[in-house]
């Protein structure tokens, strides 16, 4: 039952007792002595200490290593470590990755009237011009292109669309190996010289190279505008949080050397562990968040301890040793949750991986060493800066009082709350039941504005597959080869079988030999990863390829393309999606064992997390593979969701609500430790420790829904996945789910059956006087039970009757 009663302060005890004044609250202890005491403690509060004795060093380190980071990148030099692919497609890459020669680069240029004048391609003279203008352009520069095919000399090839509208003019880019970005340069300029020659005919490239540069360009673009724009608006919101220049300056000053440091650190690793264009925007957006977030966490708890009359030395202190210990399993906990995508087996996920944990380690790092150090310099002067139209109050340490009131109303009625709470949640997952795990095309996954991937579209809509077919690769095994004319037979038969399929393959079918492999190619119905294309994908491999090629002695083969990759790596993802989630589970139910030495808190954690993570795949499906809100968004649905992005989001979301729960559980924790009843703990903890986390969630938001911005669809729903999920995680979740089940659990939540007694840690021994609720909004953590401060501005408290 609600009771309205003004809580006495408190005297503060244990180790916050040694640091006060009985009288004033000040310091007794000198800056001298303080590092000497925390050079007893815990690790993270050995690792302050030293850093806080030793400031020049500790902040001159870190600016080292950034330094040196970056400039091994660009000392180092060389291609970087190779992509090996999943399934068949990555046998393919094998294959030919073991020539001595490169693959030719095939590229198409779509010649079709820009308004249609009724009349079929033979027959109309401005097209006719404009191919015959195009041959000899490319043949201008002798061995620049071969395997030239036009609708003009089509060589038994399907050059002509079937409404007898539009023209496909075909070559490869010839080699040598080192003259072939040098003569795809050439052709290209050669097709843009047709374009300018010929205005009423559209001539357009689209090809293996063409759409790479497309992507590539797009990569960087969205990379520098998600730069220039999350840094500001990350300023922005902590000036606002912080009410001053000097103390918001500090967190973005450690996310930015963070990335950078990363970035040079991923570009030496990048020559033995594949790297591709993903993580760059992974390293940028979760480097700013997590940065953010410790940073946030430490200053807003050194904050609090001055506020409550400790030195600045006393109140570095007591911050490593509750909000540094959350930062260092926070971000242990991360990097481990997204090891578990190494059981995925896929290369791709190596590099994220990797890139992700560099970025999350150096941030714990920087926020447990040079942190401490540049508070310790700094000192009073943090609060420099002060923004005049925001007044005292953002410099002052101040509990929540919204918070205090949901928390107040929802230990009150828990079950009312939760189950509405609950309730809202299930809703918004009903969409995942739906959910398909389908990969973009390039058509699909770019916005049409870009030119080659208009050109690829209006050549997907009259010659299906041609913009990106499937790769068949042929090669002999036991001694055969595959340039024989049983397999040159063997591949007239495919042609035949293919043209026989015409609702499933589309020609048309062209060959390329590359030393040892024969490469057929092979245009596939579709758009190149939907349910068509996937169709037609399983009709070659399951059908075409083993009644021809198959037939045939001392070769084999196996199906590559963009098509096959995004099919084997939904597959192998799809297969090892189980193996991952279990692996978090374990991990998360263990560490909070171990931290809180509580049965039930790891159980209601778990089941939280994945009610929150359901609802924001709901969302997810809902917006992106129904449509919703595309306009709004700036995209084109295509009918499914990335198949990488729902167990990315996973493991890195596990990790990262791991911040706001330990945080929030800490500060619960510490009030029941201190003597205070379950529900009344419950209030205080929630008001002293949910302003930070609805702040550290709010610029964590804020940095990936700069991402819904970026043109490429993956990265629209990467922002949108990960912004709704940390929103319902900080709100719903963290304020009303969380609350009412330890209310509801009471005393229960923070026990340990007989048998377990045994886990590493010890445990701590409950106080029977009542505690003080902290007055700010801060991190604990579960090595400390004694409130921050002694000064409580809690009015209302809860007791169970």
């Amino acid at each position: 039952m609600l009771h309205k009663s003004r809580t006495p302060r408190q005297p503060a005890t244990g180790t916050d007792a040694d640091a006060q004044s009985p009288k004033t609250g000040e310091s007794r202890e000198t800056a001298e002595d303080l590092p000497e005491r925390m050079a007893r403690g815990a690790v993270v509060e050995r690792i302050a200490a030293w850093s806080i004795r030793h400031r020049l060093s500790a902040i001159g380190g870190w600016l080292a290593l950034v330094v040196v980071a970056v400039l091994a990148a660009s000392l180092v030099s060389g291609p970087g470590a190779d992509t090996v692919d999943p399934g068949e497609s990555g046998d393919v890459k094998k294959a030919v990755n073991a020539q001595k020669h490169y693959e030719p680069v095939l590229e198409n240029v779509l010649v079709q009237p820009r308004t249609d004048s009724g009349r079929n391609f033979e027959d109309d003279p401005a097209l006719v011009k404009a191919t015959r203008d195009l041959a000899a352009e490319l043949q201008r520069t002798p061995g620049v292109v071969t395997g030239l095919r036009t609708p003009l000399n089509p060589r038994g090839e399907k050059q002509i669309s079937d409404d007898g509208r539009s023209g496909l003019v075909s070559f490869f880019v010839a080699g040598p190996n080192e003259k072939m970005d040098a003569h795809f340069d050439t052709a290209e300029k050669a097709v843009e010289a047709v374009a300018d020659r010929n205005p009423g005919v559209r001539v357009a490239q689209a090809g293996d190279v063409s759409l790479s540069h497309a992507v590539d360009d797009a990569v960087k673009k969205d990379f520098a505008g998600a730069e220039r724009t999350s840094l500001p608006i990350t300023l922005l919101i902590l000036l606002v949080v912080f009410g001053a220049l000097v103390a918001a300056s500090i967190p973005l000053l450690l996310a930015a050397t963070t990335v950078a440091a990363t970035f040079g650190l991923i570009g030496v690793l990048g020559q033995w562990v594949a790297v591709n264009s993903a993580v760059s925007s992974m390293i940028l957006l979760i480097g700013v968040a997590v940065s953010v977030d410790y940073s946030l966490f430490y200053l807003r708890r050194e904050r609090e301890e001055r506020a409550a009359g400790r030195s600045v030395d006393a109140s570095l202190r007591i911050a490593s040793r509750t909000s540094g210990h959350v930062v260092a399993v926070s971000g242990v906990t991360v990097i481990l949750c997204v090891g578990g995508l190494l059981f995925t087996g896929i290369d791709v996920f190596r590099g994220l991986t990797l890139g992700t944990a560099l970025v999350v380690g150096l941030a714990m790092v920087a926020s447990v060493t040079v942190l401490p150090a540049l508070l310790a310099t700094l000192g009073h002067r943090v609060d420099k800066g002060r923004l005049p139209w925001l007044g005292k109050r953002r410099t002052q340490v101040l509990e929540s009082r919204g918070w205090l009131k949901l928390a107040t109303a929802v230990v009150k009625r828990p079950l009312l709350w939760g189950g509405g709470a609950v309730l809202a949640l299930v809703v918004l997952a009903l969409p995942m039941a739906d959910m398909r795990l389908q990969d973009a095309a390039v058509v699909n996954s770019l916005p049409r504005s870009a030119p080659t991937v208009d050109a690829a579209i209006r050549m997907q809509e009259a010659f299906p597959g041609a913009p990106a077919p499937a790769r068949v690769a042929v090669w002999g095994v036991g001694g055969g080869r595959s340039d024989t004319a049983e397999v040159r037979a063997a591949v007239d038969e495919l042609r035949g079988e293919v043209a026989g399929e015409e609702s499933l393959l589309a020609g048309p079918v062209s060959t390329v030999q590359i030393d040892d492999v024969l490469m057929v190619r092979v245009p596939l119905a579709g758009s190149g990863t939907d349910e068509t294309s996937g169709k037609a994908l399983e009709k070659l491999r399951e059908d075409v390829l083993p009644k021809t090629l198959g037939e045939v002695e001392g070769v084999d083969f196996a199906v590559g393309g963009r098509t096959a990759f995004a099919y084997d790596f939904a597959d192998q993802v799809t297969d090892r999606t189980l193996i991952v989630i279990g692996f978090v589970l374990v991990l998360a139910f263990g560490l909070l064992l171990v931290v809180f030495r509580s049965l039930a808190v790891p159980v209601v954690s778990i089941v939280l997390n994945l009610l929150s993570m359901g609802a924001a795949y709901g969302v997810l499906t809902w917006v992106f593979q129904g449509g919703n809100l595309s306009s709004l968004l700036g995209f084109t649905p295509y009918g499914g969701v990335a198949s990488w992005l729902p167990l990315f989001m996973f493991v890195v979301l596990f990790g990262l609500s791991m911040d706001y729960h330990i945080f929030i559980l800490s500060r619960i924790r510490e009030r029941w430790l201190a003597g205070a009843e379950p529900r009344e703990a419950v209030v205080s903890g929630i008001s002293a420790s949910a302003g930070v986390v609805s702040s550290a969630a709010f610029i964590m938001t804020a940095v990936f829904t700069v991402f819904i911005t970026l043109s490429a669809i993956e990265n629209k729903m990467m922002g949108v996945g990960m912004a709704v999920a940390i929103l319902i995680d900080a709100t719903i979740v963290r304020g009303v789910l969380l609350p009412a089940a330890v209310a509801l659990l009471g005393k229960r939540a923070w026990e340990l059956p007989g048998r377990l007694n045994r886990l590493p840690g010890k445990g701590e021994e409950r106080r029977s006087a009542p505690a003080a609720p902290a007055d700010a909004a801060s991190g604990g953590a579960p090595d400390s039970p004694a409130p921050a401060s002694g000064v409580s501005r809690t009015k209302e408290t809860v007791h169970q009757r």
